[in-house]
């Protein structure tokens, strides 16, 4: 039997994720008329965390629909700032994301992330149990069924991923109160208490100090406070504090 063919048009911003022959504009498909219009979209490389509506003859219609032949699907981009439900928004990263992850937390973002691999399945679940957002440049991953909500890190250069984020999921700024390393809350510090693990000359060049209710380490704004100060900066000025 014939298989059905369907013609279907990418938003610009997700060309990136097909063939070269189907960036330019609309472009033929054969389906088998069983799969649904979600597999065929995610078959061609588009992640759906990356897809905001599908439309077919101009109609929106769910993932599970079932295209039939000579339908024409359009496949959206998600719009900005993305909706996700659930408050406060958490965040999950996957092992190759660390810079991303810490700059977050320098913002005071919830941002969970462990330096070892866990795998696919392990990063998926914890998504899911925990509730939150999956940030990954591997698209394999995020075509798993399972994790809660997700998001493609479209860039390999930090300060973009940054950006990207912040303008795509529009999270609530606090900076200076997580932990980078860990990802604790962090609070004022006396610095009588904390004195035994500063070393002189820090003792006697900063009074100001906070600790992380986590992990214990303790913060100052020591040499690299500088360009820790303009990344804050410039989130808050483009994104808000």
């Amino acid at each position: 039997m014939e298989r059905p063919e369907i013609t279907l048009e990418v938003a610009p911003g997700l060309r990136l994720f097909v063939a070269h022959d189907r960036r330019p504009g609309r472009s033929v498909v054969r389906t088998d008329g069983v799969s649904t219009l979600g597999h065929v979209v995610e078959s061609l490389g588009v992640p759906l965390t990356e897809v905001g509506s599908l439309l077919v003859d101009g109609a929106p219609v769910p993932a599970a629909h079932v295209p039939g032949a000579g339908e024409h699907v359009e496949v959206r981009a998600v719009e900005r700032p993305q909706r996700v439900p659930g408050a406060p928004l958490r965040f999950l990263l996957d092992v190759h994301l660390g810079t991303l992850a810490r700059r977050l937390r320098l913002l005071g973002v919830d941002a969970w992330y462990e330096s070892e691999d866990l795998g696919d399945p392990a990063l998926a679940a914890l998504s899911a149990s925990e509730r939150r957002v999956l940030l990954s440049r591997d698209r394999g991953l995020l075509r798993r069924r399972e994790i809660w909500a997700g998001g493609y890190v479209y860039s390999d250069r930090p300060e973009e991923q940054l950006r990207d984020v912040l303008g795509r999921f529009a999270p609530v700024l606090r900076p200076w109160t997580r932990c980078t390393a860990c990802n604790g809350v962090l609070v004022d510090a006396d610095k009588d208490a904390v004195a035994d693990r500063l070393r002189r000359g820090t003792q006697q060049a900063y009074d100001v100090f906070a600790r992380c209710t986590a992990c214990d380490r303790v913060y100052w704004r020591g040499a690299h406070h500088g360009h820790l100060e303009k990344v804050v900066t410039e989130a808050v000025r483009e994104f808000g504090g």
